[in-house]
């Protein structure tokens, strides 16, 4: 395996043996994925929520009725963290969890009128953020981006592609 420095870069990689070692497309994406959590945390400041509740009133706005162990699956934390963000939001009124009537043990999260109101508040705004992120690029290469990085996710997951 060869030595990476300390910014994530393979030295001899680079095809312009002047320019230096180019970094590693793991290195770019953990760069935008930082440029892109602090831009979302200025955009929902305002809305009163943190980046971590977003991801999770979206997962909802999508799909309705999750227990904790899913909602956390799909928002890229724990069941311990989800269970203390899904608390935080109960207090606020913006998710409520009743019994699963198919299983009476399990709690189902749900997003509430208010949850929803929130999210269509900052739905402009997040949508202007990733039109900013992309803007550069054709519709072409907007799928074909979102489609590299769900095989990407796949792979490293094992997990089905994302809808």
């Amino acid at each position: 395996m060869a030595a990476r420095t300390a910014a994530g870069e393979v030295p001899g990689t680079d095809p312009d043996p002047e320019a230096g070692p180019t970094p590693l497309l793991l290195y770019a994406v953990k760069q935008v994925e930082l440029a892109v959590r602090a831009r979302l945390d200025e955009v929902l400041r305002p809305a009163g929520i943190t980046v971590p509740q977003y991801t999770a009133l979206s997962v909802l706005a999508r799909r309705d009725g999750l227990t904790n162990a899913e909602l956390a699956r799909s928002s890229f934390v724990t069941p311990q963290a989800t269970g203390d963000l899904v608390t935080a939001l109960e207090r606020r009124g913006l998710v409520a969890r009743r019994a699963d009537p198919a299983h009476g043990r399990r709690l189902l999260i749900r997003l509430t009128e208010r949850g929803r109101d929130l999210m269509a508040g900052v739905d402009a705004e997040v949508r202007a953020l990733e039109e900013l992120m992309t803007g550069d690029l054709s519709a072409r290469e907007r799928g074909a981006f979102r489609d590299y990085l769900n095989r990407a996710r796949t792979a490293l997951t094992g997990g089905p592609p994302a809808g």
